[in-house]
């Protein structure tokens, strides 16, 4: 297999981190985004959306979008569940994971380490309160839960972990959320664990930067 991958994309190192703990081996393809890589006719052939990751299977077929490659991956694993409703329970939230997590933490982060925000603009404001009330619909889960479904590690975990271990990196406060930090301490001793988002480069800046976002 290979992952096309950017590495300060969450939605990138939540690929890895599954790939690490199924032991699985695969070629890393770095894709430099802000570089225009993602721009030519050659990557539109792997993803016309343009964006990453992007899992290339062993027989030579292209999936975009880190839920759907979590969801191929651990098909037949102990991270997706057996029983159909709490296999539908981690679909519920990979879902909850692109619409309010990745929208409104990782998007602040993205933008403030970017320089397309600054933390005192009304945009970075509204994503700020956005984001808190996000922390709390999932810290109040985890008060009562160790992990997110069914009681055990997941790629609904995955999922959730890779933007919110990095929530401090976009302003957020972590201490009103107790469940939420013990989640975060047991996912990160999950076996296979492992830790490799890089910072945004200088060229992830206006006006140097020639991506999908500029």
């Amino acid at each position: 297999m290979k992952l096309y991958d950017y590495a300060p994309s969450c939605n990138c190192y939540k690929v890895r981190l599954l790939l690490a703990q199924l032991g699985l081996e695969y070629e890393r393809v770095p894709i430099d985004i802000f570089a225009g890589e993602t721009l030519t006719d050659q990557y539109a052939r792997v993803n016309p959306a343009r964006t990453t990751p992007v899992l290339q299977t062993d027989d030579g077929r292209f999936l975009p979008d880190s839920s759907a490659i979590l969801m191929y991956l651990a098909h037949g694993t102990p991270f997706v569940p057996d029983d159909p409703f709490l296999r539908a329970q981690v679909v519920r939230w990979l879902i909850y994971e692109q619409t309010a997590v990745v929208m409104m933490i990782g998007g602040l982060r993205f933008r403030l380490q970017t320089e397309r925000l600054r933390p005192d603009d009304p945009g970075a404001g509204r994503r700020q309160a956005a984001g808190v009330a996000v922390l709390s619909v999932l810290d109040r889960h985890l008060t009562d839960h160790p992990f997110f479904v069914g009681d055990r590690y997941s790629i609904a975990d995955i999922a959730i972990y890779g933007y919110t271990h990095v929530a401090d990196e976009a302003g957020f406060d972590l201490e009103p959320h107790p469940g939420l930090r013990s989640w975060l301490e047991r996912v990160a001793l999950q076996p296979g664990y492992i830790e490799d988002v890089e910072p945004y480069p200088a060229n992830s800046k206006p006006p140097v930067s020639r991506s999908i976002y500029d």
